[in-house]
């Protein structure tokens, strides 16, 4: 190749992903985290959604209301957010938006989980919305005998991928996953299309996590 020859590089079809620490979350934690535990006693399953029962295991979830509740503090944090999901898809998006358009961010559906000692999640997606997100409310603890126990794992949504490797593929993230370590008040927000998965959770203490589907409208 001549030494004049200029190459383009074009970075397309990137999956964004975010996450943040919840404001308020030392102030909301003590109290969503009672109301969870009320709510679980109350429940008539370990899977209240019915929703995909054989992926999920040693857990509990809730219906898929649960920050449609009139407590304050769930309020508070359904408030919160829905505020972030719009920060996020306004910055994404307003470029492709009408100039005058205002948009909403609304919350459809919201579950938790409280993981137990192995309890774990199959990979899937969320489908009918836009924007999901999952926020740790308590990460609990992980095995110290495990380095990936309790991450979220998130799947390369280029099918093809990972179909060969060699040093050129290095920048792919060698098997097409990305691992987080739950934190706690940690809010994670991606699109619907990006499959993921709860890995294995090895703690004596419950992790308890608040998940959401979001959809916006423009007015």
């Amino acid at each position: 190749m001549s030494d004049n020859a200029h190459i383009d590089a074009q970075d397309i079809w990137a999956t964004p992903l975010f996450s943040f620490t919840l404001p308020d979350h030392d102030f909301l934690k003590d109290d969503l985290i009672t109301h969870i535990r009320h709510s679980e006693k109350q429940q008539g399953r370990a899977i209240d959604s019915l929703v995909a029962e054989t992926a999920k295991h040693n857990l509990s979830e809730s219906t898929f209301d649960f920050l449609d509740s009139e407590d304050p503090t769930v309020m508070e944090l359904r408030r919160l957010l829905e505020e972030a999901i719009l920060e996020v898809v306004t910055d994404l998006n307003q470029a492709f938006w009408p100039e005058s358009a205002e948009a909403e961010s609304h919350i459809i559906e919201s579950w938790y989980h409280v993981t137990k000692n192995g309890g774990y999640h199959d990979m899937h997606s969320h489908p009918n919305c836009s924007w999901c997100g999952i926020y740790y409310l308590d990460p609990g603890n992980t095995s110290e005998t495990d380095s990936i126990g309790g991450k979220n794992r998130f799947y390369d949504p280029r099918v093809n991928a990972d179909h060969f490797g060699d040093p050129a593929t290095a920048y792919i993230g060698g098997h097409g996953v990305w691992d987080i370590t739950p934190q706690s008040g940690q809010v994670v927000l991606f699109p619907s299309y990006l499959k993921h998965s709860a890995l294995p959770y090895f703690g004596k203490q419950d992790r308890i996590v608040i998940a959401f589907n979001s959809i916006t409208e423009l007015y």
